[in-house]
């Protein structure tokens, strides 16, 4: 890899521009893509491996760089790395790797260790280089694990976390492979990407106990269910920790089936975990095609629980109207409220005073959006998968203010969420009121407590 301290200045008869000499030994320290490096785009930096003075292009090249990393830590058990890259034209490859507490990305998180003579070295924040199992200087605290000399295959090292349980761990490894013209070029492909390791749960002592399932309360609250609703599944013992899905624990776009080492069955099938806690669950319900009572089963670190019945639908609508109990906002006088938006924005439609200084009521010819889970299948997305842009509700579907039908011009997965469905209205010509919003789908209505928009032009 090429850094700019090892670059070599040649000016010859005063007129000839600089020379970017390519060394094989490894970078130095901060060109592995970590934020506080300032080096955002690890060795593709001017200097580096690109034929860009400003640096770039990264994770361009139709390759990868990967890192075998579990999904959790215990403090102070060391953890076997392996680090490859791949790419479809230059078969010679570097990298370089740090781990940082993710509370603080400037912080050292755990060491690295390493075998003399398997082609790494760890180098020290301050360009110095560290034994194999000894540590950094208190002027270099952040470490960094390279190659010292390309390679054709992958290299092994050992990772030992903190001590004790410092929160999660973020990774960042930057790859590189190189044509060997021992030039800084085009032809040099340079790739990213990074891991976070969470720590482990401690290991609950008693089995999960489920008290009662339903579908999300904000959407209805049923005592039935279909593909891509929500549950929550309430009891004890479900969990070590409480916490949602992070970014790190997708697959890609696919949503987790185990977060923090709980997981939930769903007719036998693994249902998507959002949010653990030990007396909550709540899980998003995969692709099935039964219908009746199903059983839903918690597992922690110490087993699985007996289960529990839930009835199966083949679709189970509800909208986003959340009571006195989840929102002070959309319960006022005892007269539950639509969540309703203008569009992408938090401003909702309603009295002025319902949210302060952020709602209005809708005007006739307003596009306004409404949100629901649980309508059934969407052509183009499906549940436990980060919905794209362009789905459609399989289902036919009328909203109306009062007996007034509204224009639905859109009705599919909300785009970049898992299993939202969002509706696009446009508001009839009503006069000003209180309208009770009714919702059918299939020509049935939902069964949900009444629920209101307010007009006013």
């Amino acid at each position: 890899m090429t850094t700019g301290k090892k670059v070599v200045y040649a000016f010859l008869a005063g007129m000839v521009p600089m020379l970017l000499y390519a060394f094989a030994s490894g970078p130095d320290p901060g060109y592995s893509g970590a934020p506080p490096d300032g080096n955002p785009n690890a060795c593709a930096s001017a200097g580096c491996h690109t034929g860009l003075a400003k640096g770039g292009p990264i994770n361009a090249g139709g390759g990868s760089v990967s890192a075998t990393l579990p999904a959790t830590y215990t403090p102070g058990q060391p953890v076997t790395i392996t680090v490859s890259v791949a790419d479809p034209v230059n078969t010679w490859h570097g990298f370089q790797m740090t781990a940082r507490l993710d509370s603080n990305l400037a912080s050292q998180g755990g060491r690295f260790s390493y075998q003399a003579g398997t082609g790494v070295f760890v180098l020290c924040s301050n360009n110095v280089p560290r034994t194999p199992s000894g540590n950094c200087p208190a002027g270099g605290p952040v470490e960094f694990i390279e190659h010292t000399q390309p390679s054709t295959g992958s290299w092994s090292f050992t990772w030992t976390p903190p001590a004790t349980n410092q929160g999660a761990v973020h990774f960042y490894v930057a790859g590189n492979a190189v044509n060997h013209n021992d030039q800084a070029d085009a032809g040099d492909h340079v790739y990213t990407k990074e891991y976070v390791l969470q720590p482990a749960s401690s290991c609950i002592q008693s089995l999960p106990v489920i008290t009662t399932v339903r579908s999300a309360a904000g959407f209805g609250g049923y005592n039935f269910f279909t593909s891509g609703s929500y549950l929550e599944i309430v009891g004890s013992n479900l969990a070590g920790a409480t916490g949602t899905w992070q970014g790190s624990d997708f697959n890609g776009n696919n949503a987790p089936t185990v977060v923090q080492g709980t997981s939930v069955s769903i007719n036998g099938k693994a249902g998507f975990v959002s949010y653990i806690s030990p007396t909550q669950v709540n899980v998003q319900a995969p692709a099935d095609t039964s219908i009746g009572p199903v059983g839903i089963t918690v597992t922690n670190c110490s087993g699985t629980s007996a289960p529990a019945t839930l009835n199966r639908a083949a679709i189970a609508p509800g909208m986003l109207a959340p009571g006195t109990d989840l929102s002070p906002f959309f319960n006022v006088g005892g007269k539950q409220f639509l969540v309703a938006t203008f569009g992408a924005q938090a401003l909702y439609v309603g009295n002025t005073t319902m949210v302060p200084g952020l709602s209005q009521p809708a005007k006739p010819n307003d596009s306004i959006w409404l949100y629901g889970i649980g309508f059934g299948d969407v052509q183009g997305g499906a549940p436990g998968v980060i919905a794209p842009g362009g789905t459609t509700l399989n289902s036919p579907v009328t909203i109306s203010f009062g007996q007034t039908p509204a224009t639905i011009t859109y009705k599919g997965f909300y785009p970049s969420f898992v299993g939202l469905d969002l509706f696009i209205v446009t508001v009839p010509n009503v006069p000003d009121g209180d309208y009770q919003i009714n919702v059918t789908e299939n020509g049935q209505p939902l069964q949900q407590s009444p629920f209101y928009l307010t007009v006013h032009k």
